[in-house]
């Protein structure tokens, strides 16, 4: 089996800076169109987005599209059609299977601090779903020198759960400390994302906010140079 991989460096993303908006997108989105950054597979939208204090998104429709949302520094204060009401915090990941069709708003609800978040969304494997709401609090301990599975497609694993055959991780490896991944289902693939630090997948280097796609593997050797923080999203390839 021949692996397969795509680099993006962090500084090959596309960029928008609103003011009250700093936006990094992984894929294609809004403005920012890269005919061969289009998606990974059923990974559609992976934007890194900085919202300035007492600022956010107004009431926008969704559909057909699982939607996470993962906080990395801040509050955001959540709305929707649904009617949730609820703030997810630094720790919380929130996901949101859209469906037949959602309205929500999102806005940092702090007036004297930033709100740092990673927003994430995937293909489904059934469409016209109805719409659902789940919100939880990560055990962010779990995640020390450790693959600490935070969504999959499965309500009664840990994580939260998602219309997708799809497993995400989060892990916070200490310099030096090195552990295998292995894949969860044939013919998936696996986005890795550098929240901080270095390290290595299978003898490619990685550093903050760079991510590599990787298919047509059954283990992955991933290896931290630094101190590290970093996302593994599996999912699948063909959906």
């Amino acid at each position: 089996m021949a692996t397969t991989t795509v680099l993006h460096k962090a500084d090959t993303r596309g960029h928008a800076d609103h003011g009250w908006l700093n936006a990094y997108h992984s894929f294609s989105f809004a403005s920012w169109y890269n005919p061969d950054r289009v998606q990974f597979g059923a990974l559609r939208v992976l934007n890194d987005d900085t919202v300035a204090a007492g600022m956010g998104f107004g009431t926008h429709p969704h559909d057909n599209m699982e939607i996470i949302t993962i906080p990395l520094e801040g509050d955001l204060a959540h709305k929707d059609s649904m009617g949730n009401t609820e703030t997810i915090k630094t720790g919380d990941i929130q996901v949101m299977s859209a469906g037949t069709g959602v309205q929500h708003s999102e806005f940092n609800p702090n007036a004297d601090q930033r709100t740092k978040l990673f927003q994430i969304w995937l293909f489904p494997k059934v469409r016209n779903v109805e719409p659902r709401y789940q919100q939880i609090t990560l055990d962010t301990t779990e995640q020390k020198n450790n693959f600490a599975q935070i969504l999959s497609p499965n309500p009664d694993d840990d994580g939260v759960w998602i219309h997708q055959d799809a497993w995400f991780h989060l892990a916070d490896f200490e310099a030096g400390f090195e552990k295998q991944y292995e894949l969860k289902k044939a013919g998936n693939g696996v986005y890795a994302f550098v929240i901080s630090g270095t390290i290595t997948i299978d003898g490619q280097e990685l550093e903050t906010r760079d991510g590599l796609g990787i298919t047509d593997f059954k283990t992955l050797d991933i290896k931290a140079s630094t101190d590290a923080k970093f996302l593994l999203m599996e999912i699948p390839m063909a959906y």
